[in-house]
C-alpha cells in the first residue's frame, strides 16, 4: 500500500514537474499506412556495427477527375504517383520481405515516418523521409458473391 502511495506521488510529481520537459511523459501517435505497388527487388544492407536493413520503393497513386460537371460526365482523369522508401529492421520480418517481396508485388505496409540527414556522395547534407515498417502484408483478395 505504501509503495503504491509512492509511486502515484511520484507519478503525479513527474506529470506536473513542467520545467523539466524530459520527465514528462505523454502519448504521442506516428502511424502509417500505404497500400502499393513495389518499385524494385528489396536490397539488404548492413551498416557496420548496425544489423542489417532491407530497404525497397513503394508507389502509391491518387486519382482525381477535374473539369465541370456531374461527377457521372466524363472528364479529365489525373493520376499522381508517390514514391515513398521502406525500411524494415525487425529481423523476422526483415529476412521474410526480403525473400518474398518483390518488384511489382501490391502490399501494405504499416508502420512509422521517420525523418533524417545523410550526406551523399558529393558531400551535400540531404534530408530523407522513410517509413519503418513494423508489418508488411499482401492484401487479401475479395470476391463478391
Amino acid at each position: 500500500m505504501l509503495r503504491s502511495a509512492s509511486a502515484q506521488i511520484i507519478r503525479q510529481a513527474v506529470r506536473y514537474r513542467s520545467t523539466d520537459a524530459s520527465l514528462i511523459l505523454e502519448r504521442s501517435i506516428n502511424r502509417v499506412q500505404l497500400l502499393g505497388r513495389v518499385g524494385q527487388d528489396p536490397v539488404m544492407r548492413q551498416v557496420e556495427g548496425r544489423n542489417p536493413v532491407t530497404i525497397f520503393s513503394l508507389a502509391t497513386n491518387e486519382m482525381w477527375r477535374s473539369g465541370e460537371g456531374e461527377m457521372s460526365s466524363p472528364g479529365d482523369i489525373s493520376q499522381k504517383t508517390t514514391w515513398h522508401r521502406v525500411s524494415i529492421f525487425k529481423p523476422g520480418l526483415r529476412d521474410v520481405a526480403y525473400q518474398y517481396v518483390k518488384k511489382g508485388s501490391r502490399i501494405l505496409v504499416e508502420g512509422k515516418l521517420d525523418y533524417g540527414e545523410y550526406v551523399d556522395k558529393n558531400q551535400v547534407r540531404r534530408q530523407a523521409t522513410t517509413i519503418i515498417a513494423g508489418q508488411v502484408k499482401h492484401p487479401h483478395k475479395h470476391t463478391r458473391a
